[in-house]
């Protein structure tokens, strides 16, 4: 495995951009189909305030729209940005394979690669789309460059440093977040590279049990030392079991070393998704409780009864601590605060969507991105999963070949893809959409039982794909999502270019559109879109957003027009 240190650079060893003849084909077909599941998902947020992401379907559907709702709800959601990642890991692979077969650096130009999808990222995100992914997986990339190629000792270091910050009493939520990706990506690299014994165990399982030991502590804390929130109590107990758990299958399952990327991305996911499960049953089959009667001196400090003439003369009456009664009404007063706050900003949100302008949105988004830019190191680790899976399915040979691995295919399609979407229905049995503040509606539990859901259903339909791909029947016509996929970031820029124009108040201000009529929409654009990609590509190698990305990545103008050869602009890097 490489290390931080790259590869000498030479003429002969000059990066450039894959050419078309050595695509491979099944990979621009599979990029093709998550596409059109993206902007089935994406267009709803052109009509509905990013604000309610994460509660289900909107409430008050009917007839078609519900139907239209439904379904994208449960077969498109969180299957299809699944795809993508996965793709996107297939994608480092393959460009870390073909520098190492041709005995080139790869650090530098995919340093350079991430840097530029970030600013695509910050900008899509700004000034077109607040639902951007760019910049999360630019973030999730960076991670997986630690995974793959920090040296031990300085993980090691890693680990122990950011597990000590993130316990820094003051250190704001972003920064802890981003110091337990650190230790957390850390603990992956370890177990994806190092055979080094700790202890008797595997570097890995050793860093796992780490995390599962000061999992177990903090729960102890939480448990027994008197005044302290109560709620911790369920989700570091959750965890303690689960890294515990994957330390063991950690140390069984090391070898062989070509099995654990999978092993490894597979667990990752399958860890976040149990971890919410877990707190989906519990709110779910906790005991209800009834509303805190309002004690009129919750906010205000109890004094204690006069000190005796035998105290120490001069001391001062204490302050009593808080009534379990009253600690009850204070916290059920800051929730009501935090949502009356959450309901304004989705106010704001769809008056700014549906009749501001251009610049009170960019404003607006600009603002959000802020917000929320330092906490992306959180889903970079459960992205980092989905790109380990990616490389796996390169290194592997599976996507090379994909003719060869044809019974994998069948059993993604025949057996996980009705297992995904199954428990994903499962879930809305019990609810389809979550009500502000009412934490035990059993929301929480169905969205668990669809995240759990969507990793297999992703691959079943990477399964389907490819078995429609090697079809001799009319199914083999997917393949015209080629070219579609091959101008994925163009084309998916372009969406959110075109639904911002459609929808919202400074274009021709269709916001708030009903379900299934967005879905005749997004038909409709993506039919355009798949037709202009054959035209652009008959012409063109690639997509003009492509074109971009690997002139900033390999430093060189890439020849645009076919039969033209490319132009340095400086030497390579």
């Amino acid at each position: 495995m490489h290390t931080l240190t790259d590869q000498p650079d030479s003429a002969a060893m000059a990066l450039a951009p894959v050419p078309s003849g050595q695509r491979i084909a099944a990979l621009d077909v599979v990029r093709g189909f998550a596409l059109l599941g993206i902007c089935v998902m994406n267009i709803e947020f052109f009509n509905r305030a990013m604000s309610t992401l994460g509660t289900g379907m909107p409430a008050g559907l009917t007839g078609i729209d519900w139907l239209a709702s439904y379904f994208v709800a449960y077969f498109v959601a969180g299957k299809f940005w699944t795809i993508f990642s996965l793709l996107f890991g297939m994608g480092f692979a393959v460009m870390l394979t073909r520098a190492e077969t041709a005995g080139r650096s790869f650090l530098k130009p995919y340093m350079r690669r991430i840097a530029a999808l970030a600013v695509f990222g910050a900008v899509h995100h700004i000034f077109l789309f607040a639902g951007d992914i760019l910049f999360s997986y630019a973030v999730a990339a960076t991670y997986l460059l630690v995974v793959l190629y920090a040296k031990t000792r300085w993980l090691l270091l890693a680990i122990v440093l950011a597990i000590g910050v993130a316990f820094i009493p003051g250190v704001n939520e972003a920064g802890g977040t981003a110091a337990f990706a650190l230790a957390f990506s850390g603990i992956v690299a370890l177990y994806l590279r190092s055979d080094k014994k700790i202890v008797r165990l595997s570097a890995g399982a050793f860093g796992i049990a780490l995390m599962a030991t000061i999992a177990a502590i903090a729960a102890l804390v939480f448990w027994f030392v008197p005044g302290l929130p109560v709620q911790p109590r369920g989700p570091l107990t959750a965890a303690t079991l689960l890294f515990t758990i994957l330390a063991v299958l950690a140390q069984k399952f090391h070898d062989p070393v070509a099995a654990r990327p999978w092993r490894a991305g597979v667990a990752i996911f399958t860890l976040f998704a149990t971890m919410q499960l877990a707190g989906g049953l519990y709110f779910y089959f906790k005991p209800v409780e009834l509303a805190p009667p309002v004690v009129a001196s919750a906010s205000a400090p109890v004094a204690r009864p006069a000190p005796a003439a035998s105290d120490k003369a001069g001391a001062k009456a204490a302050v009593a601590p808080k009534t379990e009664a009253e600690k009850k009404a204070e916290a059920a007063k800051d929730k009501a605060e935090r949502l009356k706050k959450q309901a304004d900003k989705v106010v704001v949100e769809q008056k700014v969507m549906s009749s501001g302008s251009y610049i009170e949105l960019v404003k607006f988004r600009a603002t959000h991105f802020a917000e929320h830019a330092g906490g992306e190191s959180g889903f970079a680790t459960l992205l980092i999963g989905m790109f380990l899976l990616g490389t796996w399915f390169i290194r592997s040979g599976v996507m090379e070949n994909t003719a060869a691995h044809l019974p994998l295919f069948r059993k993604f399609a025949y057996l996980l893809l009705p297992l995904g979407i199954g428990m994903g229905i499962a879930g809305s049995l019990i609810a389809t959409s979550h009500v502000p503040g009412a934490d035990q509606d059993g929301f929480m539990l169905a969205d668990a039982l669809h995240v759990l859901g969507n990793l297999p259903a992703c691959l079943g339909y990477v399964g389907m794909v490819v078995l429609m791909l090697h079809s001799r029947s009319p199914l083999s016509r997917i393949k015209v999502l080629a070219p579609f996929g091959r101008m994925a970031l163009s084309n998916y820029l372009m969406q959110s270019l075109v639904m911002s124009l459609l929808f919202l108040g400074h274009g021709m201000a269709l916001y708030g559109m009903g379900r299934a009529a967005q879905l005749g929409v997004a038909a409709c654009l993506l039919t355009t879109q798949i037709a202009l990609s054959h035209l652009w590509l008959a012409n063109f190698r690639y997509g003009p957003a492509e074109w971009v990305w690997r002139a900033i990545t390999y430093l060189k103008w890439p020849a645009m027009r076919i039969g033209r050869a490319p132009t340095g602009l400086a030497a390579a890097a």
